[in-house]
């Protein structure tokens, strides 16, 4: 206890690098490795081990997916009945103006179930989209005219039915309760229409 301590060697101690360990702990356990050689490096060990995964090294991006002002997303286009219940869904890409997908949507509802009547807001005023769903379908397009058109040719009678605009965003709200559908983690366009379809069937059930 009464004695100086004794100076110690940093270098003695200090332990051997971990590929030298490594090999000698191999050689001791089995003798014939050493003539087999080194194993290959930790990196390309786990390069094997994770082959099959999925790395996300990039930013997110799939089929139907845009640019709008807030960032990149998809667009649902849905076609809804009097009561509320879906007829019709697509998704799109988040770029082009929906009254460009309004006869795609259609195409997706047999005949015998469109309707005569579709209400729109005023993203679908178009003067041409109006005479183009009359022609082709035989359907009427309600819709009320921006404010900044100079020649409104909206008939305020037929306008009256836009009261019941709010079927259509209570459907939307409907489709908001599910989680899946909220934030989109699907690269395919196919498999998210799926669980979109498989939300409308629910709410079709719910709706008996």
């Amino acid at each position: 206890m009464g004695r100086p301590a004794r100076s110690i060697s940093v270098k003695g101690n200090v332990p051997s690098s971990f590929p030298a360990v490594a090999q000698g702990r191999d050689d001791d356990e089995d003798p014939g490795r050493a003539a087999e050689g080194p194993r290959p490096a930790r990196e390309n060990r786990l390069g094997r081990e994770l082959r099959g995964r999925q790395l996300c090294l990039r930013e997110k991006r799939g089929s139907a997916v845009g640019k709008t002002k807030r960032g990149k997303g998809t667009k649902w286009m849905a076609i809804v009945d009097g009561n509320g219940l879906p007829l019709g869904i697509t998704i799109h890409s988040a770029s082009p103006a929906e009254c460009t997908l309004v006869e795609e949507t259609l195409r997706e509802i047999p005949s015998r179930y469109r309707p005569h009547r579709l209400i729109g807001d005023k993203a679908y005023d178009s003067d041409k989209l109006d005479r183009d769903i009359l022609e082709r379908h035989r359907i009427e397009m309600i819709a009320p005219n921006r404010k900044n058109r100079h020649l409104m040719t909206q008939d305020l009678r037929s306008l009256r039915r836009y009261k019941r605009r709010w079927k259509v965003e209570r459907f939307f709200a409907w489709l908001g309760n599910f989680r899946r559908l909220v934030v989109r983690w699907e690269h395919h366009a196919a498999n998210y229409l799926g669980f979109l379809e498989l939300a409308c069937v629910i709410i079709l059930l719910r709706g008996l």
